[in-house]
């Protein structure tokens, strides 16, 4: 990470004992997050334990029931700030009569970017993530794995200073997944936040701080390596598992 976790540029992300509830049921359960600039924060938990729900309300997507939500230190949610930042989504929003080019020209022009720019992005977005040669195939051919490398295509390419990315490698085969990391490693270097969400435990181990997720809770928000050496574990898969069963005894709050 290029930004120390102490720099003195505002967060990119600060949530504030935020909850939220669908259906009479809490899905977030007053949880506070500070996310610095530059950081490649990674949140892991099982379906169900509320990561979707949170990155939505740190994209400004959703709306909490009650705390607060800010990014890089505009109260959320705010309809300028749409453009600062990239959304993944776990399911795939794309326009499946189109072709692959057609939906980064699309997407490309809601961003704001102008044609030389556009299409200069494209191609570097596509080319990241593999895409180059299927760009004019219509997108109902596409295979799952290449429908999600083009959502990611879509989210890198206005060069967002915050990646919102929701199991962005799902599908996607080992070989580009690696060449997919770097690159976020890259991104991250540069000063780009980077949030994701991921139940791939070695993933998980790339991100500088990982916020492990249960219940609408987190049990822990620390780097790999002290999560390893707090809970005396071998993996990240352990250390989740020994800090759930402290979570139940209530040795964690």
């Amino acid at each position: 990470m290029s930004v120390p976790l102490e720099s003195s540029l505002p967060p990119a992300i600060v949530l504030d004992e935020v909850t939220r509830s669908f259906n009479h049921r809490t899905i977030i359960d007053h949880v506070s997050l500070t996310v610095q600039q530059g950081e490649l924060f990674g949140l892991l938990g099982p379906s169900g334990s509320g990561k979707t729900t949170l990155i939505k309300l740190m994209a400004g997507i959703d709306r909490a029931d009650s705390g607060s939500a800010h990014m890089f230190g505009v109260h959320l949610p705010k309809l300028e700030m749409l453009h600062r930042f990239g959304y993944m989504a776990q399911s795939d929003a794309l326009y499946m009569e189109l072709s692959g080019r057609q939906n980064m020209a699309f997407f490309g022009k809601l961003y704001g970017l102008k044609r030389a720019v556009l299409k200069q992005r494209i191609e570097e977005a596509a080319r990241l993530v593999n895409l180059t040669e299927h760009l004019n195939k219509q997108v109902a051919a596409y295979s799952g794995g290449m429908k999600r490398r083009l959502s990611l295509a879509i989210a890198l390419m206005h060069q967002p200073s915050l990646l919102v990315l929701d199991e962005p490698t799902v599908g996607i085969d080992p070989v580009l997944r690696r060449s997919i990391w770097q690159e976020l490693r890259s991104l991250a270097a540069q000063g780009t936040t980077i949030i994701v969400t991921t139940h791939v435990m070695d993933e998980a181990e790339k991100c500088d701080r990982l916020g492990l997720i249960r219940e609408g809770r987190f049990i822990a928000v620390d780097t790999p390596a002290n999560l390893l050496a707090q809970t005396g574990s071998s993996s990240i898969e352990e250390a989740f598992i020994t800090l759930g069963t402290r979570m139940e005894g209530g040795a964690v709050r």
